[in-house]
């Protein structure tokens, strides 16, 4: 079976510092993937580069020297030259860690910005529409601030946001961050929600033991390089993927 998303040999550096090293990893369509490993591993830095956002600092940034070599393959083509926009637009979507509201905006205007590549009225409204019913607190909220939610709220506000933008696959940063343990369930409820909907899912997340019982299949990243890789269960079941990487 053709991969969805296809890494072969990413590797990332900040000037003279490697965040990742030869990543190699494989998505299908409609599968949920979990990235677990410690913090300070290169996960957002490899969700970055899938988005295209590392490849877009490499084109701008004047202050350090950004390299990024290896490929990306986003429905059999080759995505890794392309910026943010443009691989937003052929359906490979990030929603970042700490969720990143425009604050000053209302949820529902957030909700609309996430729609930017999009100018059809109709399918902006069936697009609000899905998310409303996945999250029916932002239709509650629609005039309220973004600002002015709780972080919990917030992390609904960015998932929707991002879906606004008809993923055919989400990359979702560390949605939990920041949240109380009786916030987490509902949310996370929703994330299977969302994979049940036929959206494909690389979920990167702090919390090892949810983020692999959702998963089919897991990679476990370490100082920059895939440690570990497998059907989520046997990754739980590896005393030395359990007590090394992930903290259980």
């Amino acid at each position: 079976m053709t991969a969805t998303v296809e890494v072969r040999d990413l590797t990332v550096a900040y000037g003279p510092a490697f965040i990742l090293h030869g990543v190699s990893l494989n998505a299908h369509d409609g599968e949920m993937i979990s990235m677990v490993g410690p913090n300070g591993a290169g996960k957002t830095t490899l969700l970055r580069s899938l988005a295209g956002l590392v490849r877009w600092e490499q084109k701008t940034s004047r202050q350090v020297d950004v390299h990024l070599e290896g490929t990306i393959t986003f429905r059999g083509r080759r995505i890794d030259p392309l910026l943010p926009h443009t691989i937003a637009a052929q359906g490979l979507v990030l929603c970042p860690e700490r969720r990143r509201p425009f604050r000053e905006l209302s949820v529902r205007e957030n909700l609309l910005a996430g729609a930017y590549l999009t100018r059809e009225r109709r399918v902006i409204a069936d697009q609000l529409a899905d998310v409303y019913r996945l999250f029916p607190l932002l239709e509650s909220r629609a005039r309220q601030r973004a600002g002015t939610l709780s972080g919990g709220e917030q992390q609904m506000l960015a998932i929707g946001r991002a879906l606004m933008s008809r993923p055919h696959m989400l990359l979702i940063d560390e949605p939990s961050t920041g949240l109380a343990p009786l916030v987490k369930e509902p949310l996370f409820a929703r994330i299977r929600e969302i994979k049940e909907m036929g959206i494909g899912i690389l979920l990167v997340e702090q919390d090892a033991a949810t983020a692999l019982s959702m998963a089919t299949r897991g990679y476990v990243l370490s100082q920059g390089r895939i440690v570990a890789e497998g059907p989520a269960e046997a990754l739980m079941a590896d005393e030395v993927v359990r007590r090394s990487y992930l903290g259980l």
